[in-house]
């Protein structure tokens, strides 16, 4: 996994580097600067294309200077620069880099007011105003610059972090930044790039190296994790020769009512699909007939006979539940016989309403809450950094891995470390996705996975389904994602 660090910690790799790789902080800039155009120009491939420049007097600025040179290079010959003169001071590297243009006769603008740059062109801008540095909101002549920019019919391609834009903490759905379609960012991606506030800054990013002591930064003391394909390809079990149904485990997945059938069936297909070697499925009797057409394979069990649950690998329980007191009273009952489950649904919901049944939840247990389920079990919430905060909290206190969902889940183990999952998108965005997600967690829990392994695999495989179906479809459905899974797995073992 790739570890996620904060600003500071990027700063004194920066530092680290120079030092320790005989390179000069200039040199460094200037890796980084090529690394950025070798991205952009696979974004705005026509070298026609108008690119205005905004360069503040700090080092994001001084990259947009180095930037332009090297665009020019590469000729693409309708490059303005327009350096950014709201305040007094300029790093050394602006200033090595504004000489180096001015030795090229290159043209330069200076501005001083946001008047000043209504000759702007609807092409493409290069935000490198400001950059991470800033630790308060955009004011004054900052601010009055992003909303003007906002204003405008014009591509923004920011460099490293949108302007205004912090880096980690808090995200103040007042601030205003300097929005932008594409964020090529250095060596790592922001942490405050995963949240959903994130939208109002950004629409993707896109990651390059410049040369960083990785080793360095693997070695920083950080709680957030990316995963990639690698650590699911380490991880995953390939099936060996004279192994059977018994070897690959007996999953129980307890959902439905006869309402919603529907999420009881797909966390079983999910489960089937990810390979559990049994998987039974505790429905009420009206939904055998569905079930015996849909999923042959998936056995069932009578709700009335849940107590002797020491036969099963895992235990997963809420999809399509209800919230009655029918289903409180099945979900004491399996609180109460101590063995983990994966609790998802309409479950949670049952453990928000009886809070105090939240200390009764086993350890080792994994919980997959959507945002407004992790509220009301845990309170409201401003931020969604906050809410992640609290999130390693609980999964500390009560000893079990916290999956809360977003288009980057976040999967926080029982020390409270989290692992940002990059897969999935917005085409998954349909009824029926976290029923497949239980079912899927189902299926590696009973494959002896540990708890965190069992969930950060399942949303990394989940996503990377929907990232293949998205390819060639708008949207894709829930139960499209879970017969996906096969392909997905047997491309672990290629």
């Amino acid at each position: 996994m790739q570890n996620l660090i904060n600003q500071e910690q990027m700063r004194s790799a920066d530092v680290f580097t120079v030092k320790n790789q005989e390179i000069s902080a200039i040199e460094l800039m200037e890796a980084a600067s090529e690394a950025f155009v070798g991205e952009f120009i696979k974004e705005i491939t026509g070298e026609d294309t108008p690119i205005d420049i905004l360069c503040g007097k700090g080092n994001n600025g001084a990259d947009g200077l180095a930037i332009a040179r090297i665009l020019k290079d590469k000729g693409y010959n309708q490059v303005s620069v327009y350096l950014i003169d709201f305040s007094g001071n300029e790093t050394e590297e602006y200033k090595i880099n504004l000489n180096r243009l001015k030795d090229l006769w290159f043209p330069l603008t200076t501005i001083k007011a946001v008047a000043e740059l209504k000759t702007l062109k609807n092409g493409v801008i290069i935000d490198a105003v400001l950059g991470s540095g800033l630790n308060k909101a955009l004011s004054g002549l900052y601010l009055e610059l992003a909303q003007f920019i906002n204003g405008l019919n014009a591509r923004v391609i920011a460099v490293d972090i949108p302007t205004g834009f912090p880096a980690e903490g808090i995200l103040d759905q007042s601030n205003v930044y300097i929005r932008a379609e594409l964020v090529i960012c250095f060596q790592r991606p922001k942490l405050n790039f995963f949240f959903p506030e994130s939208a109002n800054a950004l629409e993707r990013f896109r990651v390059v190296e410049i040369g960083l002591d990785e080793d360095y930064i693997e070695s920083l003391d950080s709680p957030y994790k990316l995963l990639n394909g690698s650590d699911i390809k380490a991880l995953f079990k390939p099936r060996k020769s004279f192994t059977h149904k018994g070897t690959y485990g007996h999953a129980l997945i307890i959902a439905g009512q006869k309402e919603t059938m529907g999420a009881a069936i797909l966390a079983a297909q999910a489960c089937l699909y990810g390979g559990a070697g049994l998987t039974t499925l505790s429905i009420p009797e009206s939904g055998l007939t569905a079930l015996n057409t849909a999923l042959p394979e998936v056995m069932y069990i009578n709700r009335t006979a849940l107590q002797g649950t020491e036969k099963f690998n895992a235990v997963a329980v809420g999809p399509g539940l209800g919230t009655g007191t029918e289903s409180a009273e099945l979900l004491k009952s399996l609180l109460k016989l101590k063995k983990p489950l994966i609790i998802d649904a309409d479950a949670l919901h049952l453990l928000g309403n009886q809070k105090d049944l939240l200390k009764e939840v086993p350890e080792g247990s994994i919980l997959t809450p959507h945002m407004k389920e992790f509220d009301h079990l845990f309170g409201q919430h401003d931020s969604w950094w906050a809410r992640l905060e609290t999130a390693r909290e609980q999964a500390i206190e009560l000893k079990c891995v916290i999956v809360l969902k977003n288009q980057y889940t976040f999967i926080v183990n029982q020390n409270g470390k989290v692992m940002i999952n990059s897969t999935g998108n917005p085409a998954m965005a349909q009824g029926g996705m976290g029923d497949v997600l239980t079912g899927l967690i189902a299926s590696f829990s009973a494959q002896a996975y540990l708890a965190e392994q069992s969930a950060y695999t399942a949303c990394y495989l989940h996503g990377l389904s929907g990232d293949q179906l998205a390819v060639s479809k708008v949207s894709v459905k829930a139960s499209a994602v879970a017969e996906q899974i096969p392909e997905v797995l047997k491309g672990l073992i290629k």
